[in-house]
């Protein structure tokens, strides 16, 4: 049965808490995009196609033209920054694209300015911005909510989405004020310090109805006052961290080695990267937030709990370290002992040298197109299947994440089969042959 979703008609609003790499790197890239000037690469609401019905009925349509998804001629962009440049001076200051480039789309670039940012330093130490808002967490809520009310009246907007594309704050896990929402809420009017600034965010967007999702490994939605809220209000969340660069890599191969049944002894990572995220992470306690997302990735995938013999002691250990002179361009290395059949020693070595906003530019366009189809379509909560963008997933309590890239395929394109009240396709097959035998005894 076809799930009765509404038209994606009209403007839709993206709006960015942190105008950063990876978001000027979006921006930009999406008004090349839209001049013809390039492709947009990677992302799977635009250049994705997918399967449907039997292999025999060759129907591969594009998942634009399969649902019913916001065009890029659609959408507005905006945001906050701790920083006051406009959207083209960021990008030049990011250095990801290159000039030549994003002096192609300047115009439309440098109208977009940030609003100031609802920010506080002990969440990013090594930040030092000054274009910050003012007032107790329950006023900086507020603030946020009149900003994302006005963007959407200023630009005549029909729809609105939040994308954190912020930096990683400081690890912590949640409290007692985390629990409910009325607890959250009573902490916001007390100024509670142990509301993160990407709560704030995701609270004022929730709270007018407006789908947040979470591209750091931040604890923001991930906390049963925020479902609660989101359910309340009817709205999608998805977090957390988006998937690019070496976690990419890990949950690429990971599978591979589990699917063959061979034995991982050690995993090493490491990785230099000169961008913000890069001097944000420098700081120890912004980097074990980084570290508990990227080491839970291996242990969803292995399960060295089910699979004690060939995983059980496996030593899995990850460096970041922030190298100006790289910026954007991360290199990271991993070193994978493995080992086959009676138990003989191997290993793999991997080198990449990638991209970091280059990757992740188009996954925070599909969570914010794919955030709004879901809300048109009534759907409520965490969206599990939109893991397939993220380094740590966010689950029903209780729920193991699957960080297994290709079942998280699958489980995306099944939800989309669903909604537009196609089969679902399990890949079992047997249907083909069972009709070959058929045909032969008659």
């Amino acid at each position: 049965m076809k799930i009765n979703i509404k038209p994606a008609e009209g403007k839709l609003g993206i709006l960015i808490p942190g105008l950063g790499a990876v978001a000027t790197t979006l921006i930009a890239g999406v008004e090349a995009v839209k001049k013809g000037i390039s492709q947009p690469v990677g992302s799977l609401t635009q250049m994705g196609s997918i399967r449907l019905g039997k292999r025999t009925e060759n129907r591969h349509p594009k998942i634009k033209d399969f649902v019913p998804l916001a065009k890029l001629e659609d959408i507005v962009f905006g945001g906050w920054d701790v920083y006051e440049d406009n959207v083209y001076e960021a990008a030049m200051n990011a250095k990801v694209l290159e000039p030549t480039l994003l002096n192609q789309v300047r115009e439309g670039l440098e109208s977009i300015k940030p609003m100031k940012a609802a920010f506080d330093k002990n969440y990013a130490k090594n930040l030092d911005g000054t274009h910050v808002k003012t007032g107790t967490r329950q006023e900086l809520a507020e603030q946020v909510m009149e900003d994302i009310k006005n963007f959407k009246e200023q630009n005549g907007l029909d729809r609105v989405v939040l994308v954190w594309c912020g930096s990683t704050e400081v690890y912590f896990e949640g409290s007692e004020i985390h629990e409910t929402l009325a607890a959250f809420e009573q902490a916001l009017k007390d100024d509670d310090k142990r509301i993160a600034p990407s709560m704030i965010y995701a609270y004022a967007a929730l709270k007018l109805g407006v789908p947040f999702s979470n591209g750091a490994p931040n604890l923001t939605v991930d906390i049963p006052a925020m479902i609660e809220l989101s359910k309340l209000t009817q709205t999608p969340i998805a977090g957390k961290d988006f998937k690019t660069g070496q976690t990419l890599m890990k949950t690429v191969l990971a599978p591979g080695l589990a699917a063959r049944a061979l034995g991982v002894h050690g995993w090493f990572s490491t990785n230099i990267l000169g961008n913000r995220d890069g001097l944000v992470l420098d700081d120890p306690d912004n980097f074990k937030t980084k570290e508990v997302s990227k080491l839970g990735v291996l242990e969803d995938i292995l399960r060295p709990d089910e699979n004690p013999e060939l995983y059980g002691e496996i030593f899995h250990k990850i460096r970041i370290n922030y190298y100006p002179p790289h910026g954007d361009n991360k290199e990271s290395w991993d070193n994978i002992d493995i080992f086959g059949w009676l138990g003989y020693k191997m290993q793999i070595k991997i080198n990449f040298l990638c991209r970091d906003s280059i990757l992740a530019a188009p996954i925070a366009l599909d969570l914010a197109i794919f955030s709004d189809m879901a809300k048109r379509a009534g759907m409520s909560g965490i969206q599990e299947w939109l893991s397939f963008y993220l380094k740590s997933p966010q689950t029903a309590p209780g729920l193991h994440a699957e960080n297994d890239i290709f079942k998280q395929l699958i489980k995306l394109e099944n939800t989309l089969r669903y909604l537009m009240g196609e089969d679902l396709i399990t890949h079992l097959g047997l249907d083909y042959y069972d009709d070959m035998f058929a045909g032969q005894q008659q």
